[in-house]
């Protein structure tokens, strides 16, 4: 049976598809196309984030690692890329594992920190590192994503196509998991630990579990950005992107399903209808987006929610009075 959710869900991607349909411009296809890579970014973000309540500040560095593996197997190693960008995930899984164990035993704004220091220390290493990751110089003509048979990705239209189609099976794997027994396991350590743990709630284990599958996002999404962009710099492992992230999620709505996404298409297409402004851009869009923190805390997807949560409610009452049994008239 379809609800009424899961009919928004294939709006949303009815409009994804028509949209190459509709515009020409390789620019803007350019434009979506990324915002749709960072949008399975912060999908995995807000796993941790959202439903685990773990405030990661690395997930920007864990992408840039993805990237980077993408980046030094095709271009140094020769590695086909369908081949590299599976490893993308697996590399960041691996350091993540190691990263995981030992920060996720703090909590709090500790583990915020910890986390902030090795998405630095994670930048200090792609800089630095020539031998590897060829410093500050970056990483040039870094294979394309090869076709299979007749498909090809040689244009932006395709390329489109192709971030979309990742970013569709993320949002559905992420829909899966949410919605179980581990996905419930999150959200009770989200809303308290230690009553969590008094359930028998392995936490460790469950919070790393939601770090690893993060850090699998975050790798998937960095190695199909260095297929599309085919040039990588330190850049990418700064703390700019976690924070753009972060933003995607409290734009859209911290720990939903869709708040990702709305806030990794939203906020990017206003800062570009902004760039007119030039430098003072952030003088408008800055205000805007406290504005919305103040009056929407939980995002435009938590507002809508609420709304027809709202609306639900005032129903319920109306419709009890309709199917009330009538007096007969008798005092």
């Amino acid at each position: 049976m379809i609800t009424a959710r899961h009919a928004g869900w294939l709006v949303l991607l009815a409009l994804g598809l028509a949209l190459p349909l509709f515009v020409h411009n390789d620019y803007s296809l350019t434009v979506m196309s990324t915002a749709y890579i960072f949008a399975l970014a912060t999908v995995g973000l807000n796993l941790i984030t959202g439903y685990a309540g773990q405030f990661n500040l690395a997930h920007g560095g864990f992408m840039a690692i993805g990237a980077y593996t993408v980046g030094i197997l095709t271009v140094d190693y020769h590695v086909p890329f369908w081949i590299a960008f599976a490893l993308s995930g697996v590399v960041c899984v691996a350091i993540g594992f190691f990263v995981g164990i030992l920060s996720l035993r703090l909590r709090g704004n500790y583990f915020a920190i910890f986390t902030l220091c090795v998405g630095y220390i994670i930048f200090l290493v792609i800089e630095k590192w020539d031998s590897l990751t060829h410093g500050v110089v970056g990483i040039i003509d870094i294979a394309a994503p090869p076709g299979f048979g007749s498909l090809s990705f040689d244009s932006p239209r395709s390329l489109y196509y192709l971030t979309l189609a990742f970013l569709a099976a993320g949002i559905w794997l992420m829909h899966r998991i949410v919605n179980s027994l581990l996905g419930h396991t999150f959200i009770a350590i989200r809303n308290g630990e230690n009553l969590a743990q008094a359930l028998g709630i392995d936490l460790m284990r469950n919070k790393l579990l939601a770090f690893l599958i993060s850090t699998f996002y975050a790798g998937i999404a960095g190695g199909l950005y260095a297929g599309f962009v085919r040039f990588l710099g330190p850049d990418l492992a700064g703390i700019e992107h976690t924070f753009d992230m972060t933003m995607y999620m409290m734009v859209g709505g911290v720990g939903t399903l869709a708040g990702p996404l709305i806030g990794a298409l939203a906020v990017p297409w206003i800062t570009q209808y902004l760039q007119f402004m030039q430098d003072y851009r952030f003088l408008v869009f800055g205000p805007l987006l406290i504005a919305l923190l103040i009056f929407l805390p939980r995002g435009l997807v938590g507002f809508y929610e609420s709304a027809r949560g709202r609306l639900a409610l005032r129903r319920v009452p109306q419709a009890a009075v309709r199917r009330a049994p009538q007096g007969d008239g008798h005092a």
